[in-house]
């Protein structure tokens, strides 16, 4: 068998897990020593467990009761912000073992995943409210672009915006935006690290040390090493590592500069999922939608170990800047530039051809190869000012940003199978050998069959490159102590350019756009007590073509073709979204638990629908009603509790002329009901438990509702006792029932299978 693989340096993630082990075990010997020293003498509030993730700094507070977000662009405290939002700290963080992006967000009801593949890309693929979220994510406040499976082990919190949000991060944001917090220097001397052992052969290491220089500069180190199988999964295995410094001058001062960089890469053997089985003949239909089906037998991997692979790697460097003129006046300038790659060979079990029904998986090969960079310089004046007597607490920014993406794949040889178009009509016959192992059993797959196949790069592929420049301002506005106007308005203009090539480097297709567009959020909020709060809020968001960048969305861009016959000038528009949201904001129990309930409306129009074989328009329209119930915080001091329910009811209203037929039908990745809880105890001041339970309603793949995944609820459960006040221990137990559920859902062929019951168990050192 020939193969021409790319070679990505990706370093043994063993070597850093050594080197952890050696400063954890070094560090921990001299703390061990003073286990019988008495810790009885801490205040209840202040036992503490840490996970495989870490926190620094101050732990005399362990609240799930988030006061204020991190960006400046948010003007007022939370309970005054007229639109919802969940802050997960790093308490939930760790008392959850939440390892992922995804891990953490799971405590979020009406957030779901979708499942990647060749087109679009594997990694996070979050939709917030029924939106397709991929683009929306963000670091320290900037847009954290290209594809990734983001590991959290240098994040100190996640944000979670819901609603449009394009005026606090441009483009994009119809469902909502998350911004990641990192971890950054500070003042003061610590070290936390932690060793995860735990079932599937899982092996973390985290550290997470500061150190103060001198009186106004400190750095921060952190590490993290990570080898793990899948639960219930045959085969599947991840390993990764990562290593973020950060040096903080002037701390404590009025000038302050940051220089922080995070480096990550990873290398697995991906899961390629269960295909769905047909229910009617060979087609999925909305009367008779199909589910995934695993013929029997959970574990089934359907791909090949000897040909799939998937390699990423991500290197951010920030550079920031602040000065306080005053009190009342702040600056901030932000200069970062990101890279992100990724590089796989995956099996899809494809169900294109009927196969499920007979029994037997097409193993249908999807590529990709691609890398994206991100230079952005955002710069923020916020502060607070009285005109005409009145206190204004505003934001303003400048942003400009360039962000390419290349993309290219590999030639899969598999055209030695027989059958009819393409070779992907497995039968039962062909299983094995006489298909050259391109088809696998339903029931019984070997995922080290020898595939005799070859591998080529393809370096024919496509080029993306977007331009943003933005100006934008939030203010809230104090009519009164008991009446607040939150107003917000951004301007964008937003280039995206796209090429296609051959392998020989001749351009197949080339088209850009030009969009500039106006996004606003306006809010006013009735003070009813000084704990307690009333909104009604309309927020917009605009989303051009190109937005996604390093995926197949707006590809091709419809306009007007020149001569050649290659489209030069889109003439698409952007899809714009629409919130209307009346909420109430509670801090109760002497203001130690935050309660929210809001219902709104989310409308989106002018989205790109296809009206013929060559055509788009901006036609299509999509709604999502719904409600929202949250609470986070303490009920007493030792009990805490971070809990949450989203009802949506997500339609297509208009698919254009040629989706008439499924306007109506509940959008994808958009479950009705979908609630999560979370709550510890405090048993003792050395012992707590918890456990968790999260439930999500069933799931359309598509907007024509023929597949989908069903409902389920996961309970997990954790224990963590404080050996001293150096070191702790954690137990958790997550999918404690071993369910089996697939928590990411594809359009058509598959679905992704959540991992079952796993056990993790963790021993931190802290001081």
């Amino acid at each position: 068998m020939s193969r021409q693989l790319i070679k990505i340096p990706v370093s043994s993630p063993r070597l850093l897990a050594s080197a952890i082990g050696v400063a954890i075990t070094a560090t921990s010997a001299a703390h061990m020593a003073q286990a019988a020293e008495s810790t009885d003498s801490k205040a209840q509030g202040n036992s503490i467990s840490l996970g495989a993730t870490t926190v620094s700094g101050e732990q005399n507070e362990q609240s799930y009761q988030i006061e204020k977000a991190d960006s400046p662009k948010y003007t007022a405290p939370l309970i005054d912000t007229p639109r919802s939002i969940t802050v997960i700290p790093q308490q939930l963080i760790k008392d959850t073992a939440a390892t992922s992006l995804q891990d953490a967000l799971r405590t979020v009801p009406g957030i779901t995943f979708g499942a990647g593949e060749g087109g679009n890309p594997q990694g996070d693929r979050p939709f917030i409210r029924g939106f397709d979220a991929q683009g929306d994510t963000y670091l320290d406040g900037v847009r954290d672009t290209g594809a990734q499976t983001r590991e959290i082990f240098a994040v100190e919190s996640i944000e979670v915006a819901k609603g449009p949000n394009s005026a606090f991060g441009g483009r994009g944001a119809a469902g909502g935006t998350i911004n990641m917090v990192s971890k950054k220097a500070h003042l003061g001397n610590s070290f936390d690290g932690g060793y995860t052992w735990g079932s599937d052969q899982t092996q973390r290491y985290t550290l997470d040390g500061n150190y103060q220089f001198s009186d106004t500069v400190a750095g921060r180190l952190n590490l993290m090493s990570h080898e793990s199988n899948v639960a219930g999964r045959d085969n599947v295995n991840y390993d990764r590592w990562g290593i973020a410094p950060s040096l903080a001058f002037g701390l404590g001062t009025d000038t302050r500069v940051n220089v922080d960089y995070y480096h990550m890469e990873s290398n697995d053997l991906p899961d390629s999922g269960i295909p769905y089985g047909f229910s009617v003949g060979k087609t999925h239909t909305a009367d008779s939608p199909d589910k995934p089906n695993d013929g029997g037998d959970s574990s089934n991997f359907y791909g090949l170990k000897d040909r799939d692979f998937r390699k990423t790697r991500a290197d951010i460097t920030t550079f920031s800047f602040e000065h306080d003129f005053s009190e009342d006046l702040h600056v901030k300038n932000t200069l970062r530039h990101g890279n992100t790659l990724q590089d796989y060979i995956l099996t899809q079990p494809d169900d294109s051809k009927g196969n499920v029904n007979n029994g037997s998986v097409w193993r249908r090969a999807n590529t990709r190869v691609s890398n994206t960079a991100t230079t952005t310089n955002q710069t923020d004046l916020f502060g607070d000012v009285y005109i005409a007597g009145f206190k204004n607490s505003y934001s303003t920014g400048i942003e400009l940003s360039r962000e390419t993406s290349s993309k290219s794949s590999y030639t899969v040889n598999t055209s030695t199978t027989p059958g009819t178009a393409g070779g992907t009509n497995c039968t039962p016959g062909m299983i094995g050998a006489p298909s050259d192992w391109n088809c696998t059993s339903l029931g019984n797959p070997n995922a080290n069959d020898p595939w005799n196949g070859s591998i080529a790069r393809n370096y024919a592929g496509t080029d993306s490159a977007n331009t943003t420049r933005a100006i934008y301002a939030m203010d809230t506005l104090e009519l009164s102590p008991e009446w607040l106007l939150n107003m917000g308005l951004r301007y964008d203009h937003f280039e995206t350019k796209y090429k296609s090539y051959t392998a020989a480097g001749a351009t197949t297709y080339k088209g850009s756009d030009t969009s500039d567009f106006f996004s606003g959020q306006l809010g006013l909020v009735w003070k009813v007590q000084p704990n307690g709060s009333v909104y009604v809020s309309y927020a917009t968001s605009a989303t051009p073509p190109g937005s996604m960048l390093d995926s197949n969305e707006t590809n091709p861009l419809s306009g007007t073709p020149d001569r050649t016959g290659k489209i030069l000038a889109s003439d698409m528009e952007p899809e714009e979204t629409t919130n209307y949201e009346l909420g109430t904001k509670w801090d109760v129990f002497n203001d130690r638990l935050s309660l929210t309930a809001a219902i709104f409306r989310t409308e989106k129009e002018n989205t790109r629908v296809q009206t013929d074989a060559d055509t788009y328009e901006n036609a299509g329209k999509t709604r999502v009603d719904g409600i929202e119930l949250s609470a986070s915080g303490k009920i007493t001091e030792q009990w805490q509790v971070f809990a949450g329910y989203t009802y949506l009811d997500g339609k297509q209203r208009d698919g254009g002329p040629l989706n008439k037929a499924t306007d109506g039908n509940q959008l994808p990745n958009t479950p009705k009901n979908s609630a999560s809880l979370w709550t510890t105890y405090a048993i003792t001041p050395k012992l707590t438990i918890g456990g968790g339970a999260f439930y999500v309603d069933e799931v359309f793949g598509n907007v024509a509702n023929s597949t989908y995944v069903p409902a389920y609820t996961r309970y997990d459960a954790m224990a963590s006792y404080k050996l001293t006040k150096n070191v702790d221990l954690q137990l958790n137990v997550q999918n404690l029932t071993d369910k089996t559920y697939y928590d990411k859902a594809f359009s058509t062929h598959f679905a992704n299978q959540a991992a079952g019951r796993t056990a993790l168990l963790t021993t931190s050192v802290h001081f």
